[in-house]
C-alpha cells in the first residue's frame, strides 16, 4: 500500500465546495497545512468565526472525502476560526448551556444521589460539550513545575471525593498522560467518527499520544494545533461526566490561547514551585487568562518543600510559600502546598498516581484537599460517598 501524500490529499479536497458553492476550499485557501503521520491525515479549515456551526457539513464532506482515500486509516478536521473574522464580529452575551446528556437517556437512575457539577455558561462564542459539566484548565507558566503530575493526581483527587471525572492532554507536542496514567494501545472509533476515550483508574483520558507515535516529531503550526485540539475535545464520546481536567502545555503559545478563547473553561488552576522565576512565568499564565475572561481558581504550589526520607527533616530547598504570598497578592486562592518527594516522581515515572497507587497516604491527602477547593471554587458540593479505588 503506498503512503497517501499531502498532495493526493489537496487534490482530493478540491473536490468539496468553499461556502459560495462556486469555489472548492483548497482553491479559496481555507485548507490549513496537512500533517500526516502513520495514515492519518490532520488539518482544519478556517472559517469566519460566526459561521462555524453553519459550515459543520463542509467540515463532514471534507473528513469523508479523505477517509475514503486509499491508505488513509482515520482522519482528524476541524474547523479553524477566522482570527480576522472573529475580532470584527460583535461579542455574544453568554447564555446559559443547553442541558446536559442526550436525547433518550436519563442518567439519573444510573447515579441518583450524584452531585452534578453547576453548568457554566460559556463565554462568548465558545460551545460546550454535551454531557460535561465544568471544564478546567491545569496550566503553568514553564514546564518543569510539575504541571501534568499536579493535573493527573488533581483529576484522581476529584475522582477520589465522589465525582465523575476525565482528563484531557491538551499538549500536542509532548503528551504524557499515556505514560503518566500507564496506557497503551490506541482507541476505537464509533462509526468512523467519534473516538471512544481510553481509560484507567477510573478516569477517561484522551491524548494524542495515543494517536501518534511517541517517537513521532510533531512540528505542527498553529491552526493545525487548534484543529487537533478541537477535535480531541468535541468529537471524543466522554459521556456523562462532573468535571474535564485539561493539562494544557506550558507556556502561553498557540494551544493556550486556543483552549482559553474556544473552549467554555470554568477556570484554571496555575500549578508554580516558589522560586521566584517560576512564579513570574506563573503570572504569565495568569494574565493570559484573565485576559480571555477565564476565571483562575488557584494556585498550587508544588515542590513546595523536601521531607528527607531516613530522618523525616523538612528542607525548603526552592524557598518556601512564595506560591501562597502571591496568590494573597493578586486575590486568587492558595489552594495548597505539595511536596517533593521521592515517591512522587517514581509513581509518576511508573504510572501509578500516588492519589491511586497510595490513596490513604499523607500526599493523596493533600491532593484531595486541593481537589475539594477546586470543586468549592466551582460551587459544587459533593453528596455521595467516595468510590474505592483498587489498584493493580
Amino acid at each position: 500500500m503506498t503512503d497517501v501524500t499531502k498532495e493526493q490529499v489537496l487534490e482530493t479536497l478540491k473536490t468539496v465546495r468553499g461556502p459560495d458553492l462556486e469555489h472548492d476550499i483548497v482553491e479559496l485557501g481555507m485548507v490549513s497545512d496537512v500533517f500526516i503521520s502513520d495514515g492519518k491525515v490532520y488539518f482544519s479549515i478556517t472559517v469566519p468565526a460566526d459561521r462555524a456551526k453553519e459550515l459543520e457539513p463542509m467540515r463532514l464532506a471534507a473528513e469523508r472525502v479523505v477517509k475514503a482515500m486509499p491508505g488513509v486509516k482515520g482522519a482528524l478536521v476541524a474547523l479553524t476560526a477566522d482570527k480576522k473574522a472573529a475580532a470584527a464580529a460583535p461579542a455574544a452575551r453568554p447564555v446559559p448551556n443547553p442541558p446536559h446528556g442526550h436525547a433518550g437517556h436519563d442518567h439519573q437512575h444510573d447515579h441518583g444521589s450524584h452531585a452534578h457539577a453547576p453548568q457554566q455558561p460559556p463565554r462568548a462564542g465558545k460551545i460546550g460539550v454535551p454531557g460535561i459539566g465544568a471544564i478546567i484548565a491545569v496550566a503553568s507558566g514553564k514546564g518543569g513545575v510539575g504541571k501534568s503530575t499536579t493535573a493527573v493526581n488533581l483529576a484522581l483527587g476529584l475522582l477520589a471525593n465522589g465525582l465523575r471525572v476525565g482528563i484531557l492532554d491538551a499538549d500536542i507536542y509532548g503528551p504524557s498522560m499515556p505514560r503518566l496514567l500507564k496506557i497503551s494501545g490506541r482507541p476505537t472509533q464509533i462509526d468512523g467518527r467519534i473516538i471512544n476515550p481510553m481509560e484507567n483508574y477510573g478516569l477517561k483520558v484522551m491524548s494524542m499520544g495515543f494517536l501518534v507515535d511517541e517517537e513521532t516529531a510533531m512540528i505542527w503550526r498553529g491552526p493545525m494545533v487548534q484543529s487537533a485540539l478541537l477535535q480531541m475535545l468535541r468529537e471524543v464520546a466522554w459521556g456523562e461526566l462532573d468535571v474535564l481536567v485539561v493539562d494544557m502545555p506550558p507556556g502561553t503559545g498557540d494551544a493556550q490561547l486556543t483552549m482559553a478563547q474556544q473552549v467554555p473553561l470554568a477556570g484554571a488552576v496555575i500549578v508554580s514551585t516558589p522560586q521566584d522565576l517560576a512564579l513570574i512565568d506563573a503570572r504569565k499564565g495568569l494574565n493570559m487568562f484573565r485576559k480571555v475572561e477565564v476565571p483562575v481558581l488557584g494556585i498550587v504550589e508544588n515542590m513546595s518543600y523536601f521531607i528527607a526520607p531516613d530522618t523525616g527533616t523538612r528542607y525548603d530547598i526552592f524557598g518556601h510559600g512564595g506560591a501562597r504570598k502571591e496568590a494573597e497578592r493578586i486575590g486568587v486562592p492558595f489552594l495548597g502546598e505539595v511536596p517533593l518527594t521521592m515517591n512522587i516522581r517514581e509513581t509518576s515515572d511508573a504510572g501509578t498516581p500516588l492519589v491511586a497507587s497510595e490513596p490513604n497516604g499523607v500526599v493523596a491527602g493533600i491532593y484531595r484537599g486541593i481537589a475539594a477547593k477546586v470543586w468549592e471554587q466551582l460551587g459544587g458540593q459533593t453528596q455521595r460517598p467516595a468510590p474505592t479505588i483498587v489498584f493493580e
